[in-house]
């Protein structure tokens, strides 16, 4: 069970501190522990029904009214509103709740149902990601717990692998070489791996070596390979501080290709880019880079 702050409910659901103890005055619906030296804390189950709140009041529902629902009326609504509503903060709110319960039926309900009304990449784009984005920040401050947050990573990397082994390409189609990994120490690929998918369903050629390539092996494969590009994401590794010798590292070994870069480590950054080197500040500035490319290749 994980144990969460009032600052932790704000942030998951929307809802202001100040509210929140508000209502616990008023309604009497949810009531904080204290732990042995009267700290007040929340539990699951709290945040749970704080987030079908944020939901509830988001469609419309007065909290008085949400006040006086029992926990199976209020779950009934909940689902109402979730199976019939495609709105994208809904979905993402019923994905943070899929991880808080380790739901993976309610999860893979989310994505089918999604992808089947808006197709794998927007849903990726649109949900996945700015999901992705909140349960990071929240994982940095210790409001979701690590086992969570494997939990609900692990199963959108399954739906990530399955899409890009449904992109099959014959060597007929293929237009460029692309060479995809991490770098050692680098263990986050759920944006590498859409890479992986971008570049494969445009009809490009794709080696992808994945988490923690030590870079004697990246140099033999790219020898062997000879790609017209490569892409990496830097999340964690190299620490900061080794960030710029890793990237002079890249321009000096790969010079005959073009070098993608993105991740925490070097957007916004003050570092030396390579001179064949681009960082890209979004995924969605990745996709537009893939499909001009792509858009050319066809012309030619």
């Amino acid at each position: 069970m994980s144990f969460y702050s009032i600052k932790d409910l704000e942030q998951l659901s929307g809802i202001k501190a100040h509210t929140l103890r508000i209502w616990e005055q008023r309604y009497n619906f949810i009531t904080p522990k204290r732990t042995d030296t009267n700290i007040r804390y929340y539990d699951d189950e709290d945040l749970k029904l704080i987030l079908n709140v944020s939901l509830l009041r988001e469609n419309g529902y007065k909290i008085s009214r949400i006040a006086g629902l029992d926990a199976q009326q209020l779950s009934r609504a909940v689902l109402s509103i979730t199976e019939k509503n495609s709105s994208f903060s809904d979905q993402i709110h019923s994905l943070v709740l899929a991880m808080i319960d380790l739901d993976e039926e309610r999860f893979e309900k989310i994505m089918s149902t999604n992808i089947l009304q808006s197709g794998f990449e927007n849903t990726m784009f649109s949900i996945i990601f700015p999901f992705l984005t909140k349960i990071g920040v929240l994982w940095q401050t210790g409001s979701v717990s690590p086992a969570q947050e494997h939990f609900i990573s692990n199963l959108i990397r399954q739906k990530l692998i399955v899409a890009i082994d449904g992109c099959f390409v014959s060597s007929k189609e293929e237009k460029e070489k692309y060479l995809l990994f991490l770098p050692e120490g680098e263990l986050h690929e759920l944006s590498l791996l859409f890479c992986h998918y971008i570049i494969k369903s445009r009809k490009n050629k794709v080696v992808y070596l994945g988490q923690n390539v030590p870079l004697p092996d990246l140099i033999s494969t790219y020898e062997l390979y000879k790609p017209d590009y490569l892409v990496t994401v830097f999340t964690s590794a190299p620490t900061q501080d080794k960030v710029q010798k890793y990237l002079d590292s890249l321009g000096r070994h790969f010079t005959k290709s073009k070098i993608y870069l993105s991740g925490f480590q070097v957007i916004g950054q003050e570092l030396r880019i390579p001179e064949n080197g681009k960082v890209f500040l979004r995924l969605e500035m990745f996709l537009d880079m893939i499909e001009e490319k792509s858009g050319r290749s066809i012309e030619q």
